[in-house]
C-alpha cells in the first residue's frame, strides 16, 4: 500500500526532506558565490535568478505543508514561526542584487528555516 502524504508528515519525512533541501541550497549558494566566482565564464549560467526563485517556491511549499501540519499536529507554533522568519529573509534576499550580501541573507534565511524544520521534527516526537 503506498505511503500517503499524511504518513510522511506524521513520521517527519517531510521535515527531513526540507532540511536536506536547505542543505542543498547552502551548497548551491556556496558553489555559486565561491566556485563560480573563480570560474566567471560559467557563472552566468548557474547564477540565474530562476534557481533562486524556484528554490524559494519549493521552500515555501514544503514549509507551508510541513510546518503547518506540525503546528496543527503537536500544537507548537514556535517551529512554524521560526521557519516563516527564515522564509521571509530568503524572500527578501531575492529583491537584492546578486552579490555577497544576497548570498549572506539567503544563507541566514536557509539556516533559520532549517532550524524551524528541525524544531518541528523534534516537537512531533
Amino acid at each position: 500500500m503506498p505511503i500517503t502524504l499524511r504518513q510522511h508528515l506524521l513520521n517527519g519525512r517531510i521535515d527531513r526532506i526540507a532540511i536536506a533541501l536547505s542543505g542543498m541550497c547552502v551548497a548551491h549558494c556556496f558553489a555559486t558565490a565561491v566556485l563560480l566566482g573563480v570560474l566567471a565564464s560559467a557563472g552566468g549560467i548557474f547564477e540565474s535568478p530562476i534557481f533562486h526563485e524556484v528554490g524559494l517556491v519549493l521552500a515555501i511549499l514544503l514549509g507551508a505543508v510541513a510546518l503547518g501540519h506540525g503546528a496543527v499536529a503537536h500544537g507548537y507554533m514556535m517551529p512554524a514561526a521560526i521557519g516563516s522568519l527564515g522564509l521571509g529573509i530568503m524572500a527578501g534576499a531575492l529583491t537584492m542584487d546578486h552579490g555577497w550580501q544576497e548570498s549572506a541573507y539567503t544563507l541566514l534565511g536557509v539556516a533559520i528555516l532549517a532550524l524551524g524544520h528541525d524544531l518541528n521534527h523534534w516537537a512531533g516526537r
